[in-house]
């Protein structure tokens, strides 16, 4: 269960593009980066089975396999999340949505051995060189194999942004991201218009046949194709867990737009920004939990029963914006920002294309709590805060931000020490990226440590002031 944006070049302020997506599953669900090097003479299949996955989906290594990264779960490193490859391609997988139940019940997801988030990053990245070559691959596996979920994915190069959906179990459509606009989706297919004959738009060679044969579209009825009514799930369902997320994006980039927070079938697809959209920006809306409304689970005490799932729920494992210059060296022009655990409650941490190794802190944790991983580092900051939300979130998210202000000027000056250096000496201006990457990294870390004794201090304050059995004034 996730939430996603993106944003095309015209509409952001920098001119680069911007991909951003949470992912929400289980609370104690570490990640570890992994950098995959570059392979030559491969033999045999990506096995799901094999690392103890989801299904038995099998597929072909690539005889030579190219450098990529991936952000997989712990314990089978699969679920790769984002990831960029050595070509400038970059992949976030997946944004889970559904089909109707109805298209389900003739064209089934092949949960068996079709293809699913947990393999996705790793079969495209180590081979597809464009966003071009990784929407056709996924498609003819989809078609061939078959989606064992449904499931939307965004890929990302130098010309921009491919957003790639599933409508069943072997049916898809993507379509190329206009440069002027963002989209965004919780759960939910929300491509509609489908041309067979437009360069901006791939589907599975009978997507709009196959629906008509069914029932599903009928020119008559209908009147022009449209992707999502054939095929995606609309139900009261979308309406309290999906439909408020896509309203509250959308109230922030475009808050002239009124409209039902419940009305999301007719929510504009794609849509141009008020104001350019900044990499802070998504940083804020991605922490979102509809605060300043009735809504807000977490003020005035935890709220599980609220209907509107807020954006950044704390069974967030990690939320992720992929940010890409294509006028600068991959190497700084490709940045990754990680937040560990609940967004609201969390740090934008920089990990650039060029990062040549994996921080120790991000190769470890498991389900259980501990004292060195990065992911429980955080996490353990977050549960502590979790339990007076209204009184520690302001001190975490004060910290944060003055963190990311003072990393976001620091990057400036280091990328325009890396463009002077590049010139002559790439190894030199190598050694300045990774290092200022690795303190950047190691300081978010350590000032999520300071603030959990921070939290520690103001709780033990508190229950002392709640409990505090004085002799009168007097301690005895």
């Amino acid at each position: 269960m996730c939430t996603t944006i993106l944003v095309g070049s015209e509409a952001t302020v920098d001119g680069s593009y911007l991909i951003t997506r949470s992912a929400d599953h289980d609370s104690r669900s570490p990640q570890h980066f992994i950098i995959h090097p570059a392979v030559s003479g491969q033999k045999g299949f990506h096995s799901t089975a094999a690392m103890g996955g989801v299904n038995r989906f099998a597929y072909p290594l690539p005889e030579n396999s190219l450098r990529y990264t991936t952000f997989p779960n712990w314990r089978t490193h699969l679920h790769g999340g984002e990831g960029y490859n050595e070509a400038g391609l970059g992949i976030t997988a997946t944004e889970s949505i559904f089909a109707s139940d109805a298209i389900l019940k003739i064209d089934p997801y092949n949960t068996e051995s079709g293809i699913t988030e947990d393999d996705i990053p790793d079969v495209v990245l180590c081979r597809c060189r464009t966003a071009v070559e990784g929407v056709k691959l996924l498609g003819k596996i989809v078609e061939e194999i078959g989606a064992g979920e449904g499931f939307g994915v965004a890929f990302i190069d130098k010309d921009g942004i491919w957003w790639f959906e599933t409508g069943s179990g072997h049916q898809w459509m993507a379509q190329h991201l206009q440069e002027d606009v963002y989209y965004t989706t919780a759960n939910q297919g929300r491509l509609q218009d489908y041309d067979p004959e437009s360069s901006e738009m791939m589907a599975s060679p009978n997507l709009v046949e196959f629906a008509r044969e069914h029932g599903f579209y009928a020119p008559e009825r209908d009147g022009a194709f449209n992707f999502s009514k054939a095929y995606t799930r609309n139900d009261e369902r979308d309406r309290v867990y999906n439909d408020p997320r896509v309203w509250r994006i959308q109230q922030y980039f475009n808050p002239e737009r009124v409209q039902a927070p419940d009305d999301g079938r007719h929510f504009p697809v794609f849509m141009k920004p008020k104001e350019k959209v900044s990499l802070t920006d998504l940083r804020t809306i991605m922490r979102d939990h509809y605060q300043g409304t009735e809504h807000d689970p977490y003020a005035n005490g935890l709220n599980g029963q609220e209907k509107w799932r807020p954006i950044s729920v704390f069974r967030t494992y990690e939320t992720h914006i992929m940010h890409v210059r294509p006028w600068l060296p991959k190497e700084i022009g490709e940045v990754t920002y990680l937040a560990l655990g609940m967004g609201a409650l969390s740090v934008f941490v920089p990990f650039y294309a060029g990062l040549e190794k994996a921080p120790m802190t991000y190769q470890v944790g498991t389900a259980e709590a501990d004292g060195f991983s990065a992911f429980w580092t955080y996490r353990r900051l977050q549960a502590i805060a979790m339990t007076d939300f209204d009184r520690f979130a302001p001190v975490v998210q004060k910290a944060f931000a003055a963190f990311e202000a003072h990393t976001d000027r620091a990057q400036k000056v280091m990328e325009e020490m890396y463009l002077d250096l590049v010139k002559t000496d790439e190894a030199k201006a190598c050694e300045l990226l990774n290092r200022f990457n690795q303190k950047v990294i190691a300081d978010a870390l350590a000032l999520a440590e300071d603030l959990t004794n921070r939290c520690v201090t103001m709780l033990t304050d508190k229950i002392e002031a709640t409990v505090p059995f004085r002799n009168g004034k007097h301690v005895d």
